[in-house]
């Protein structure tokens, strides 16, 4: 199961596993955002390739307005896709909220 939300302070907050069937779900929020925004990762257990393209295409988006995605609290395994897919260099991302 995949939910996605925006809290009161404008964090979005991603649960559960982000693949391909959840991609136009997740685009249906990142495509609301026009600033600079935190992506809380804490209750997010898994991210397939269908997922990291949804983020750099909002990431990609924001950018060329100067704004960008910071992405928080990752498991260590969801990190590791991030590094391996070489995103690390291309995601601002902090350890904690």
């Amino acid at each position: 199961m995949f939910a996605i939300s925006v809290g009161d302070n404008g964090e979005v907050v991603l649960s559960g596993r982000f693949d391909a069937a959840q991609v136009d779900t997740a685009n249906a929020v990142f495509d609301t955002l026009t600033r600079t925004t935190r992506v809380n990762f804490k209750d997010l257990d898994y991210i397939s390739s269908a997922g990291l393209g949804a983020l750099l295409r909002t990431q990609k988006r924001l950018n060329r307005d100067g704004q960008s995605l910071i992405l928080t609290n990752m498991h260590k395994l969801v990190r590791d896709v991030f590094r391996m897919a070489r995103f690390d260099v291309v995601f601002r991302i902090e350890e904690g909220a």
